[in-house]
């Protein structure tokens, strides 16, 4: 089912208490505490933001498609989902989203991926797996590989085709186009900023995205 809430903000980036790029191909990792909201936009359009999320009290309990999606009865992101961890408790909810297609089926890209789906030329291209492990390695208090789960890729448009099968198509974003979350307990948000160059979700040309926190 295609779902779009369209829904503005009225917060305001001068506000924010937090205020960062992510270069085109890079990673970020930081803790939400309950009540803050992040939102991250799509500066350029066309860009996605491979994003997973932890509950920062207990990481093993990440952010799960299949709680979610069982939880809002839709496979589609937008204003109002309710994003679950693995035990389905609530980690954050989307607050604002002014894109409209957020996949969370598609999973992220990594070196064995690109060879298969492009050619065994991309084994040695950076890829969001690794700028995930790379992130999670700096924290250096216990994640590793078995805590990379399957992600939310932001602003990527992944339809489902009528015989059940995904596509990766054009992305429907925008310059300035974004999602806002509420966190509804401490959580701990990853982004690894796409650098796929091989399929049109970051329109064959990584961009930058901005990361904002409000108190709430």
């Amino acid at each position: 089912m295609t779902v779009f809430i369209h829904k503005e903000s009225e917060r305001r980036p001068d506000e924010a208490l937090y205020d960062h790029i992510i270069p085109a191909g890079e990673g970020w990792m930081r803790d939400l505490r309950p009540g803050q909201v992040l939102r991250i936009v799509d500066l350029e359009g066309n860009q996605a933001a491979d994003t997973l999320f932890y509950d920062a009290e207990n990481p093993e309990d990440h952010y799960s498609a299949v709680q979610t999606i069982a939880g809002q009865q839709n496979i589609y992101l937008t204003t109002g989902s309710v994003l679950r961890a693995e035990s389905g408790k609530p980690l954050l909810t989307i607050v604002a989203d002014t894109c409209g297609r957020h996949d969370t089926l598609g999973g992220a890209c990594s070196a064995q991926s690109n060879t298969v789906r492009y050619a065994h030329e991309t084994l040695p291209m950076h890829n969001c797996r690794d700028t995930f492990m790379l992130q999670l390695a700096k924290r250096g208090d216990g994640y590793t590989k078995r805590d990379l789960a399957p992600n939310i890729n932001f602003f990527m448009n992944v339809p489902v085709t009528p015989e059940g099968g995904l596509t990766f198509a054009d992305g429907v974003s925008a310059p300035g186009r974004y999602v806002e979350m509420r966190a509804e307990t401490s959580v701990t948000a990853l982004i690894s900023n796409c650098p796929q160059l091989n399929n049109p979700c970051n329109a064959y040309n990584p961009t930058p995205v901005r990361v904002l926190i409000w108190e709430s």
